[in-house]
């Protein structure tokens, strides 16, 4: 084999198991961000529907959370991934590298071997498409979030309003008092 033959092997290689990694990742990430959604979504309109707004609260900080949880076991995944390649002969240092890789950090030395160099940033791949779909998920639960914030303080915000628009139409300028 010459040498563009020996290159070529190894970067379908690399791109054959970085696609089935990302694959996996996205599978995964897949399957928990649509259970989170949809018990977010459910919870939500049961505690909306019967005036509970702090179990909204509490619902979506608790699906933040389990969100973050499972960008962790994705880092993990990809460490399992390199150890069973064989790229690494400890899982911890295998994570810490996915994990770095994963946030797109970049903080931690490469431990691949030289002939599998280009794996590192299909994991960047794979965190940039998981990161941003969970913050689109996020966005949306925030939604609820938002509707219970301001029915729980519906009377307060009344209030203020009223106590403002008083305040407005008894200043001598009305237009300019209401900017301030």
């Amino acid at each position: 084999m010459d040498a563009f033959e020996i290159s070529f092997f190894l970067v379908t290689r690399d791109v054959f198991f970085g696609l089935l990694g990302l694959a996996i990742i996205l599978l995964f990430h897949g399957i928990c961000l649509s259970r989170i959604l949809l018990h977010s979504e459910i919870s939500a309109q049961g505690n909306l529907s019967t005036g509970r707004y702090n179990a909204v609260f509490f619902h979506v900080y608790a699906s933040f959370t389990v969100l973050a949880f499972a960008h962790i076991c994705e880092i993990f995944l990809w460490g399992i991934m390199m150890l069973a390649l064989g790229l690494t002969d400890k899982l911890w240092d295998a994570v810490i590298f996915a994990g770095s890789c994963y946030t797109t950090l970049g903080m931690v030395s490469n431990i691949l071997p030289s002939t599998w160099r280009s794996l590192w940033f299909i994991i960047a791949f794979s965190g940039l498409f998981s990161l941003a779909w969970s913050t689109s998920a996020m966005t949306g639960m925030m939604k609820d979030f938002r509707e219970a914030f301001l029915k729980k303080h519906q009377v307060s915000i009344q209030r203020a309003v009223a106590k403002r628009v008083q305040k407005c139409a008894k200043a001598p300028d009305s237009g300019r008092s209401m900017a301030k």
